[in-house]
């Protein structure tokens, strides 16, 4: 398996597990940390074995978003190629990915590293956990997806506020905002993701990938766009080995073993 130098990565029955690993500096994204990440999730993308995601950090803090020092070294990259480096691709991947991707948060997640939080499909928090929309303090407007996600989370109002004010919402407070799944005490967090990842890896994933894909869809698609699109993937759906399966199965009255496929 691939060794990385700012991630840590394994993969044990069926599920794959990221874990930023810049401790020193919170996990803030450098290109480096960045390119790790990016073909992490390649991988995960294209490998059969693997059939849901964790991803989560080490040390105190989830993420701090872009490292600073990497962003205002003189000679270093302008913001819009940061962008277009990091996390324009990461956001892209952990939507694309027809996958049940799962954040698991630990300590302070703020700038970009709130909002690839929200790319996941669904993310814990461990309860000391903070989300912080941090742009508006160093005069930036938020990236990595922050303005598409977080308003159809908690609505345009308390988005505006977050973003304008840089509020530190709790791990608790975003759950009942609907802006992540759970919030879990902290020493059961990776434990608590981990196993929903795994119950998520045994169930038919392909449809579930589908599904993700509808979602996805429902943000711009207008209504009779949706109902064509539903259609036509559940159309797809219906000759997967799983579906079959899953009936199968039904009709024995037993439990189904499904393959992802």
């Amino acid at each position: 398996m691939k060794t990385y130098e700012n991630i840590l990565f394994s993969v044990a029955d069926g599920v794959a597990t990221i874990t930023l690993n810049r401790v020193d500096v919170l996990n803030s994204f450098n290109f480096e940390m960045a390119d790790d990440v990016i073909n992490a999730l390649k991988h995960c993308q294209t490998s059969d074995e693997i059939r849901a995601i964790v991803f989560t950090a080490n040390g105190r803090g989830f993420c701090a978003g872009q490292d600073l020092e990497e962003a205002t070294r003189e000679g270093g990259p302008r913001i819009e190629e940061i962008v277009d480096h990091t996390y324009n691709p990461i956001i892209n991947l952990l939507r694309g990915i027809e996958k049940p991707i799962i954040g698991a948060v630990n300590g302070v997640a703020a700038g970009a590293g709130a909002n690839i939080a929200f790319a996941c499909d669904i993310t814990f928090a461990g309860k000391s956990a903070k989300f912080i929309q941090s742009f508006s303090n160093i005069g930036l407007v938020p990236d990595s997806g922050g303005t598409f996600t977080l308003p159809r989370l908690v609505g345009m109002q308390r988005a505006a506020a977050m973003m304008f004010m840089a509020d530190k919402v709790t791990a608790e407070e975003a759950e009942s905002l609907g802006m992540i799944y759970k919030a879990v005490d902290d020493a059961s967090l990776l434990e608590e993701a981990t196993k929903y990842a795994s119950i998520l890896a045994k169930r038919p994933t392909k449809g579930i990938g589908l599904t993700k894909r509808l979602l996805n869809q429902s943000f711009t698609n207008s209504m009779e766009e949706q109902l064509a699109a539903e259609r036509a993937l559940q159309a797809e759906a219906g000759q997967t080995y799983d579906h079959k399966e899953g009936i199968k199965a039904f009709f024995e009255k037993r439990k189904p073993e499904y393959k992802g496929c």
